[in-house]
């Protein structure tokens, strides 16, 4: 139990219902062993499987509804990108690393030595379920505050590193002809302090091939590019 309520203090979340976070931090493999050497008793654990499946759909919900509020000038294809990049699980193991997640979820010994505890997929799979844990035992409101923790301060630079290949390979066409280049410029900025809106032009050879706008300059950039890349023929209209 007191290794729970140090979990618990690394979650910022202190559990009403502490067998929700047990079976929440409980892999397949170690409810598996469990079930074998206690067939003959009740004290068999249920692995995290089932809350990593509600733990899922929290996730979206919180993220999804973050991004609609911050991200206005995101269309719907652009938010469901950056709500990818942030629930993927690349993102979750990052996140989880934060709070040591994986120093906390109990393995089959046959999984620890194949190296589950620094396996991504479980470590995500729990990340998840740990929020449906908190989901059920605290409701909606705790569950979010719990996912928002781990938002970056600026979602805007993660939606960024999306469209880096815009440019890049807008670049790459360009440098074929020597004789060509192109320059980005920034062409309005308005809008309050907290929400401002940047329109930048793609010139080749001083001539505007695309414009982007959107709430940071390095993400106009990158929509400008596209547009670009558009034009040329060298990106389908629905990417």
């Amino acid at each position: 139990m007191d290794r729970l309520e140090e979990f618990e203090q690394k979650l910022g979340y202190t559990f009403k219902d502490k067998d929700l976070l047990t079976e929440a931090l409980t892999h397949s493999s170690y409810a598996n062993e469990s079930g074998r050497l206690h067939a003959d008793c009740h004290h068999t654990r249920n692995s995290n499987e089932r809350l990593e499946f509600l733990g899922d759909s929290v996730l979206s919900i919180v993220v999804s509804e973050y991004l609609f509020e911050e991200c206005q000038d995101y269309p719907e294809g652009e938010l469901s990108k950056t709500r990818a990049t942030l629930v993927c699980e690349k993102s979750l193991a990052k996140f989880a690393k934060q709070i040591d997640l994986k120093e906390y979820i109990f393995l089959g010994k046959g999984e620890l030595l194949n190296g589950g505890k620094n396996r991504p997929s479980i470590i995500s799979d729990a990340f998840e379920a740990v929020i449906a844990a908190v989901y059920l035992d605290g409701g909606f409101e705790a569950a979010k505050k719990y996912v928002l923790r781990f938002i970056p301060e600026n979602v805007e630079e993660v939606a960024a590193k999306e469209y880096d290949d815009y440019k890049t390979v807008l670049q790459e066409i360009i440098q074929k002809n020597p004789e060509e280049s192109v320059e980005y410029e920034l062409v309005s900025e308005s809008g309050p302090a907290h929400r401002r809106t940047f329109t930048v032009d793609v010139m080749l050879n001083s001539n505007v091939i695309g414009t982007g706008t959107a709430s940071s300059k390095k993400r106009a950039e990158q929509l400008a590019a596209k547009e670009a890349l558009k034009l040329m023929g060298a990106l389908p209209d629905e990417h």
